[in-house]
């Protein structure tokens, strides 16, 4: 979608001017575009027809640079994606979850230490978006709702500094990870020793 938006937007337009641009909105960081995949996703996205090749170019020495447009196709591709992203609520992918799901394998110094650091990984993430925000660049070459972009940014990464220092105070309090009736983490390891130990006899 932002492939087929940008080129909507800026058309004709090549690939080192999409990937420029995409650079400048940090979309390695939050929209999963790595920078090397840009030319190939043009490529793609013209075998499939909804990118049409306007003309190669090539200045001196340089590698040749193909520019392009949406064709009729990519523009409802684009459009169908554009709505879908908009009304549909779709969590992001982050390891730290599954990571979460095993805290009991942890040592409680660790993970003390650890959910800690994480509270600090959002807080200099989110001063950085807020320098971006307030700088001259952002005022003069970007539109008004990028700024709202990034403020939203801002707002996910510090609502989950105070939940990582709650739960850090819990852990180093020594808090119970299972109620009364579960089976600890400990008790499940023992049950996988005698089980193999069975099996050994």
């Amino acid at each position: 979608m932002m492939i087929l938006g940008l080129v909507r937007w800026m058309q004709p337009v090549h690939g080192y001017e999409v990937r420029r641009e995409l650079l400048s909105w940090n979309a390695d960081e939050w929209a999963n575009v790595a920078p090397g995949s840009i030319y190939h996703a043009l490529k793609k996205l013209a075998e499939e027809g909804m990118l049409t090749e306007v003309a190669t170019e090539q200045v001196g020495t340089r590698p040749a640079r193909t520019t392009y447009r949406v064709t009729p196709k990519g523009d409802a591709e684009f459009e169908e994606l554009l709505r879908k992203y908009w009304w549909e609520l779709q969590g992001p992918t982050d390891p730290f979850l599954a990571a979460m799901g095993f805290l009991p394998a942890l040592p409680r110094d660790e993970a003390v230490v650890a959910l800690r650091n994480r509270a600090r990984m959002p807080r200099t993430a989110a001063d950085r978006l807020r320098a971006s925000l307030g700088s001259d660049w952002m005022r003069r070459s970007k539109p008004v709702h990028v700024g709202w972009m990034l403020e939203r940014g801002i707002a996910l990464m510090e609502a989950e500094i105070p939940w990582c220092e709650r739960v850090a105070e819990l852990v180093e309090s020594g808090v119970s990870y299972y109620p009364d009736t579960m089976p600890t983490w400990h008790d499940r390891d023992d049950d996988h020793a005698e089980h193999a130990a069975d099996t050994t006899e």
